[in-house]
């Protein structure tokens, strides 16, 4: 699940594909687009291993036999029940492309955002033709580099490269955000980039697997140059000194924990306060450059340590090393888009070495994952008219009224809170706004060119089109109805700014919400998710927030005192679990997800429990209603990951392994043992007063 804290900035090429990337491959398994999504329960027995004992390993019990017949894919370093259904999203929407992509049919009119999606989806798949233009629609960006003779011209080309190749790759990121301090407008953000590998301490530490990964980024970035015409011994020199200047922004930057802490992310100065952080960088010119006014009155420095590292490195670079920085960034953030050689290399390093996958994804993939980043809610619209009925939404926001109002009773219910600290969580529990399904109100994307024929051409404009659209918010009123997740999305998330839950369409389909099956796996699966994302706004994070989004302490100081004290039991419990290898969880990194998990599944059981009252309740599959909610509870989750995927999760990724996401909840619920009348000395069974409960 994803809950955001920042602002969502604009989607760009490099984070969501780099890791991922894609292309034709001649070894993949044939697919072709579904025409419908298929049906797998939310309860699905044959996943189960019944010889485990589900008191010692619910997630082996639940799970056991998921991975036998659903094994990772060649081209993917990570499988999961999530995955496999944004896969299955992903063929049913490549018919849907392609049927817009062809000529429309006698009598049928096609809509505006039809006809783009079309013209991008047949662009990006005529693999021919990109292959035929090589490097030449990349020509004019880096013409711009080569032109660069005088660092005071750097502000207004970082703008144009960064409009077109995308987010922070390039130095940093800069956009609208909400302010901390008043959550009702958008201000401007800068906040820290410029780094090709997931996190600074790929850059710091000195362990034999992590230089190992160093070594192996630094011939990739090598590589990338040799593609780009330089000769070994120019790209062998130039990866130098992209990895020397990526250290010392890596050096700067703030770790993923402290990240963690809005306190440590807000820091508002002025136009004149900006200058002062990079004295030899000119940010109005920048801001003009962009498109956006200078001079604003209030700009969140994110990390001003990373800005002053940033301005002094900016000083010492020789122009031409500002050069070779700029050419990598630009045409790694690209090269998903680019010819064979540069998609091959680098999904050589970000797919195989990083994270284990052996093999390419097929081309059409990559083009879903395009539209669905570029075009994403003309996309959702065509996916929620064929999958999204008014029934399935009406049961979503019943349960998550059920769940809000399970919420209400615990917070009544807590003996260690003070009326006071708990009359503020009922205020912010009431001000939460749920969206299910898609946005009431569709994103405009008619300032967005999308030519036949243009592939490179569409992706960059496509950056463009959404980084103007994000910086248009700086000192607009925020705008609480839109979505930072497209509707065919599989995933949900809570925003703390603008304190509220949102459900796409995606996640709210068979297996995790299924209509056909009984409610108790429904609330153990999805009505767990519901709880999940709202205990977000109640975890370590998001209870920094208040009921309006702003950045304030409304505890009093015993409350927070002793909310810390039962958080640090999941903390302590959770950095015993291993990952991979010998590395443990940083349970102060993922402590915010843990805490979710546990809660969230906690308020489940409780709304499932008032919404059966009076009812009968039946055994099915060999299983008593309470267990069946336990077991849709941990199928959810059913998963398997490549060790090298692991240790980029131990990095970089706040949430737990699935194992722990399961057996790390239920070991904290008493209802979990008498359901399975579970015997002391189990492993998931803990001593009367041992249970971590926070909310």
């Amino acid at each position: 699940m994803k809950r955001l804290l920042l602002p969502a900035l604009a989607a760009t090429l490099a984070t969501q594909l780099a890791t991922q990337s894609v292309a034709q491959s001649a070894h993949a398994t044939p697919e072709t687009p579904l025409e419908a999504l298929p049906y797998t329960p939310s309860l699905d027995v044959t996943a189960m291993d019944r010889t485990a004992d589900p008191c010692d390993d619910l997630y082996r019990f639940a799970c056991g036999s998921w991975s036998k017949t659903n094994p990772i894919p060649a081209d993917q370093s990570r499988w999961s029940v999530y995955a496999k259904m944004a896969n299955e999203n992903q063929r049913y929407l490549w018919g849907v492309l392609d049927g817009l992509a062809a000529p429309a049919p006698a009598g049928v009119e096609r809509s505006l955002n039809q006809t783009k999606l079309g013209d991008y989806f047949a662009s990006c798949m005529d693999e021919g033709a990109v292959q035929a233009a090589g490097l030449k629609p990349l020509q004019p960006l880096l013409d711009r580099i080569a032109a660069l003779k005088d660092k005071r011209e750097l502000p207004a080309l970082l703008a144009e490269l960064q409009l077109a190749a995308g987010g922070e790759r390039l130095f940093f990121g800069f956009s609208a955000g909400q302010d901390f301090a008043d959550a009702t407008r958008q201000i401007a953000f800068a906040y820290a980039g410029g780094l090709g590998l997931p996190d600074r301490d790929y850059y710091l530490k000195r362990d034999e697997k992590t230089l190992k990964i160093r070594t192996a980024y630094e011939a990739h970035v090598a590589q990338v140059f040799v593609l780009l015409g330089d000769t070994p011994a120019a790209a062998q020199a130039a990866a130098r000194s992209v990895l020397a200047t990526e250290t010392v922004l890596a050096r700067a930057s703030l770790s993923k924990v402290d990240k963690r802490d809005p306190y440590k992310t807000f820091h508002v100065v002025d136009a004149r306060g900006l200058q002062a952080l990079t004295p030899g960088f000119d940010w109005a010119a920048y801001q003009t450059a962009l498109g956006t006014a200078p001079g604003q009155a209030r700009y969140n420095v994110t990390e001003p340590a990373f800005f002053k590292a940033l301005g002094a490195r900016l000083k010492a670079l020789p122009v031409a090393e500002l050069q070779t920085y700029l050419r990598w960034q630009v045409v790694s953030s690209l090269s998903p888009a680019l010819n064979n050689a540069l998609v091959q290399a680098n999904f050589d390093f970000y797919g195989q070495t990083l994270t284990g996958t052996p093999q390419l994804k097929a081309r059409w993939k990559r083009c879903v994952q395009l539209v669905d980043v570029q075009l994403g809610e003309a996309l959702g619209q065509e996916f929620v008219a064929r999958n999204f009925t008014p029934d399935l939404k009406a049961a979503t926001v019943q349960m998550t009224d059920e769940i809000e109002a399970a919420m209400a009773r615990s917070i009544d219910g807590l003996t260690w809170m003070s009326a006071e600290t708990k009359a503020r969580a009922h205020t912010k529990l009431q001000a939460i706004l749920n969206k299910v399904g898609y946005p009431d109100r569709w994103r405009d994307y008619s300032a967005f060119t999308v030519q036949r024929g243009d592939f490179l051409g569409n992706v960059t404009r496509g950056n463009a089109f959404e980084a103007r659209r994000q910086l248009a918010k700086i000192g607009q009123p925020i705008d609480r109805g839109e979505w930072s997740m497209t509707p065919q999305t599989v995933n949900a998330y809570y925003d703390a700014q603008k304190n509220d839950i949102n459900f796409p369409a995606g996640v709210l389909q068979a297996p995790l919400y299924d209509p056909r099956l009984d409610e108790a796996p429904n609330y153990g699966n999805t009505g767990g998710t519901i709880g999940h994302e709202l205990i977000h706004g109640f975890d370590d994070e998001g209870r920094q927030f208040d009921a309006q989004g702003n950045l304030k302490n409304w505890w009093t100081k015993k409350d927070g005192q002793a909310f810390e004290k039962r958080a640090a039991c999941v903390a302590d419990q959770y950095a015993t679990y291993p990952v991979v290898d010998d590395i443990k969880i940083n349970s102060k990194l993922t402590l915010g997800e843990d805490l979710a998990d546990l809660g969230g599944l906690v308020l489940a059981w409780e709304a499932w429990k008032a919404h059966m009252k009076g009812r009968t309740l039946e055994n099915r599959d060999g299983m008593t209603p309470e267990q069946r909610f336990f077991v849709g509870f941990a199928q959810w989750d059913c998963a398997d990951a490549r060790p090298e995927a692991l240790r980029v999760q131990a990095k970089v990724d706040p949430h737990s392994p699935a194992r722990w996401r399961i057996n790390g909840v239920v070991v904290n619920m008493p209802e979990f043992e008498k359901a399975f009348a579970c015997k002391p000395g189990a492993k998931l069974v803990k001593k009367p007063g041992e249970h971590c409960k926070v909310w």
